[in-house]
């Protein structure tokens, strides 16, 4: 099943109906018995922005976005994903999970998210070895999976903060009760590689960490944290050039450049869901010693649902924790061209430092499940960029002015077969 484990994460009646429309492709008889089960899900969304000089999207892995690129872009939420789950015997199985959309190069060649195989050693413990879905945020385990949560998309403010939401590795989980409390306990070790585009990678190692859910009645709790050294292959040449600039272009490079630099993610989430309305939450903290910087972001959502409707709202907020911008390399008394090289590196690097998000949106919204399977969705976005930072947004012209508001909608139509 995509939506795995036993967690309803403040969405019970979309997971119940998501998990009901994957069981018509479950096997008949002994679950333990050997087979194959396929399913799918996909997102065709449309969005549009008011703002020219931007693009928005959902991810800083994707090429293009609503705004700028085009003013209504299918880019920004459009998916489609494949799955299989195959058991092996009474202890072995594994899944495979593949999804195409864009990604930097533009292209949407299909990414293989999950591939791993489980053992279970015992009824509450189990292992896995392969391609794991990192289980940071309460939506960690179907953030692909536009049908399984009410917004048009998890809010960018928090989830943007994890990129990559897979690593290959070994994990361990332990679900076990304390009184009337289901607890899980997962530790996770692993690594990445990943080519962002031709001439740009990432590499992830000595991937590390652990998440803690506990769910009573229509209460969830999760808490998560992970650490790995980063590398990353933006703004190499920048940070190379600063190298000629003796001591103070070595420090600035030292200090911003992603070269085994140790990034750390922590978060908490929160939901209560007792079936008619819901509400939920989530903050997280993400460090890096880098131009990525250090960001504390976090979101509250609350919505009723009324048979088919799910009308909802949201707030959420991202807050750069270091600064947007760097004075650089000392300029007084260098002579052409010298000068002008500094000047453009200085240019360059507070380029790199405005990504570092600071952002507020306001988000109004309305689910419908038209009929088993599919769902459609609208939502409304007050984005606003703050503290000299370009926020969420990518492909910036020189015409955007960082702390214009900008009006975004969506239109979404989610379905899972």
């Amino acid at each position: 099943m995509f939506l795995q484990s036993d967690s309803r994460l403040g969405m019970r009646a979309a997971a119940f109906a998501f998990g009901m429309a994957l069981s018509a492709g479950a096997l008949a008889g002994d679950a333990d018995a050997p087979g194959l089960a396929l399913s799918g899900f996909g997102t065709l969304g449309f969005v549009h922005s008011t703002e020219r000089e931007a693009d928005y999207t959902n991810s800083s892995m994707k090429a293009s976005g609503a705004g700028f690129t085009r003013s209504w872009s299918p880019e920004v939420d459009s998916r489609l994903g494949a799955q299989a789950d195959v058991q092996l015997g009474p202890r072995w199985s594994g899944v495979v999970q593949v999804v195409s959309e864009q990604r930097l190069d533009r292209r949407y060649r299909p990414r293989i998210e999950w591939a791993n195989i489980q053992f279970q050693v015992t009824p509450e413990l189990a292992l896995r070895a392969g391609r794991i879905a990192l289980p940071a945020f309460l939506a960690a385990d179907y953030r692909k999976v536009g049908y399984a949560y009410t917004w048009v998309r998890p809010p960018v403010e928090v989830y943007g903060s994890l990129p990559l939401p897979s690593s290959d590795g070994v994990d361990l989980t332990w679900r076990y009760p304390l009184g009337e409390t289901r607890n899980t306990t997962q530790a996770f070790f692993g690594r990445t590689d990943m080519g962002l585009t031709p001439t740009t990678h990432v590499k992830v190692r000595r991937l590390s960490g652990f998440s803690q859910t506990a769910e009573r009645g229509p209460l969830t709790a999760r808490l998560s944290a992970l650490t790995a050294d980063l590398t990353l292959d933006i703004g190499r040449d920048l940070f190379d050039a600063f190298g000629a600039f003796g001591i103070a272009g070595d420090a600035l490079a030292g200090r911003y450049e992603v070269d085994h630099k140790r990034a750390t993610i922590t978060s908490l989430g929160l939901a209560w869901d007792p079936g008619r309305w819901f509400i939920m939450g989530e903050a997280g903290h993400t460090h890096t010693e880098s131009f990525l910087g250090t960001t504390t972001s976090m979101y509250a959502t609350g919505g009723l649902r009324r048979g088919a409707l799910t009308p909802y709202a949201s707030v959420a907020r991202v807050r750069a924790d270091t600064p947007t911008s760097d004075p650089g390399l000392p300029v007084a008394g260098l002579a052409a061209p010298r000068l002008s090289t500094a000047v453009n590196l200085n240019v360059g690097l507070n380029a790199l430092l405005q990504t570092i998000p600071s952002q507020t949106s306001v988000s109004l919204g309305v689910r419908w499940d038209a009929c088993r399977g599919v769902a459609l969705k609208a939502q409304l976005d007050r984005v606003t960029p703050r503290d000299g930072s370009r926020g969420t947004l990518i492909n910036t012209q020189p015409g955007f002015v960082p702390g214009r508001p900008l009006q975004v909608a969506s239109l979404a139509l989610d379905f899972v077969f």
